[in-house]
């Protein structure tokens, strides 16, 4: 059933599609993928390219937009916009704790979540592209994540595409998770130590919280255990443009006094599980480190593993003297799946799939050394959560791409840096700049 309806200044369409959960068994089982289609409500009735959006991840759903914000308005002055729930996601056969159970136990689970990496998403992609373009190319913008699948895109479907522009998300080609990890904890370093600069005040009244949690045991109004490692965890909003700022004012009013002493406050802890919980994408808990699995290594929960070899990110050490505590970032970690309700059915599923050996392999470097379809990426200095020295040497394997390296903005840029980030970048595809 699809359905159309208005908003300021655009026309919506929902989309329904119906695809191989194995596209290497196309008679097999299937799911149910989502899409929301966005035109400009004066070209509504235009024959129009179309622009499919990659939501960054993995396991978010698109963005739901109202209007024409951020880089969809530069975007809908000349395209047809596809907002895709990747499978899992969003209206796309959700995958959570609620729905996995219907697979079976952990190990189908597991086996079952196998088919939800950039590989897949990039054959849903050119399944359902016939269906709205009548087999023309489009253009592809990934946002983070979706910036690995646009490379996939363009090592195992080129022919489907017209363009390709990737804000914040060029991969390594090659690395395994221990790399990507062993490259971040420096980056997440940096960003701490940047934070704690820009608000000095903070260095105490996070030393003062982690010690807090160490002795006392709290429990989030939505069952959420917040440990002192979780807390930390909290530095993942440092990767975005008003990320220190959030921080900053989580942190101010942390604390109230009570009859049975100085606790934490209410504001505090609801703004807090709402950080924290998995409950609304459990996919980027599950998958996260399995969209770096490619070498027959297993994750093995790397970023875990690789924490250990970083002693400054260790609280409890951090209060026996006078340093700062360390936030981490973009990270998952086994501990997840015990503390936030939304993940602790999954916990066996997710080992399994850390376990796993039999990845295959995401991007073809010769294929990209061949590359032929204009691309343009944003790489953003620093970027807390994909290592620009990873980005530059991919930039140098894609042949004809275009790199806008600058730092202006953070991981966000797309989104904060309103119509400008893809206007340059459709540029640089076209040769203008």
């Amino acid at each position: 059933m699809t359905a159309t309806y208005r908003q300021p200044g655009v026309v919506l369409t929902d989309h329904h599609f119906t695809v191989p959960l194995d596209h290497d068994n196309p008679a097999g089982e299937t799911i149910e993928l989502y899409a929301r289609e966005v035109v400009a409500g004066d070209k509504a009735r235009q024959d129009l390219p179309w622009l499919v959006y990659l939501q960054g991840g993995p396991g978010f759903g698109a963005n739901r937009f109202v209007g024409k914000p951020a880089w969809l308005g530069r975007a809908l002055k000349e395209y047809r916009v596809l907002l895709l729930d990747q499978r899992g996601t969003g209206h796309s056969t959700p995958a959570n704790r609620q729905t996995l159970p219907l697979r079976g136990g952990p190990a189908e689970q597991a086996d079952y979540l196998t088919h939800f990496r950039a590989d897949s998403i990039v054959r849903d992609c050119e399944t359902i592209r016939p269906k709205l373009t009548g087999g023309a190319p489009w253009t592809v913008l990934g946002q983070s994540f979706g910036g690995f699948c646009a490379v996939n895109y363009l090592s195992a479907a080129p022919e489907g595409l017209s363009a390709a522009v990737i804000t914040g998300g060029l991969p390594s080609l090659d690395a395994h998770a221990d790399d990507v990890y062993r490259a971040a904890y420096p980056r997440i370093e940096r960003k701490v130590a940047a934070h704690y600069a820009r608000y000095p005040q903070d260095v105490e009244r996070a030393r003062r919280i982690a010690d807090h949690l160490l002795n006392h045991e709290v429990v989030l109004p939505n069952g959420y255990r917040l440990t002192v490692e979780a807390f930390q965890s909290l530095g993942i909003v440092l990767g975005g443009g008003e990320g220190s700022h959030r921080l900053h004012f989580l942190l101010e009013h942390a604390f109230v006094r009570t009859p049975q002493g100085p606790a934490l406050s209410d504001a505090f802890q609801e703004e807090v599980q709402g950080l924290l919980s998995y409950a609304g994408h459990p996919l980027y808990a599950l998958v996260h480190e399995a969209i770096y699995g490619q070498d027959h290594r297993p994750t093995a929960w790397s970023a875990e593993r690789v924490r250990s070899e970083f002693p400054q990110f260790d609280a409890a050490k951090a209060l026996t003297g006078d340093g700062p505590v360390l936030f981490t970032g973009e990270s998952i970690h086994p501990w997840m799946f015990d503390t936030d309700p939304a993940l602790r059915p999954l916990r066996e599923t997710a080992e399994l799939l850390a376990a796993r050996t039999d990845w295959k392999p995401l991007y073809d470097s010769a294929r990209l050394a061949a590359n032929e379809v204009p691309v343009a990426a944003a790489v953003y200095h620093d970027d807390m959560y994909v290592d620009t020295a990873h980005s530059l040497q991919t930039a140098r394997t894609v042949r004809g791409l275009r790199t806008w390296v600058t730092d202006e903005f953070e991981h966000d840029g797309v989104r904060a840096g309103g119509p400008r980030v893809l206007d340059r970048l459709l540029a640089l595809t076209r040769d203008e700049v």
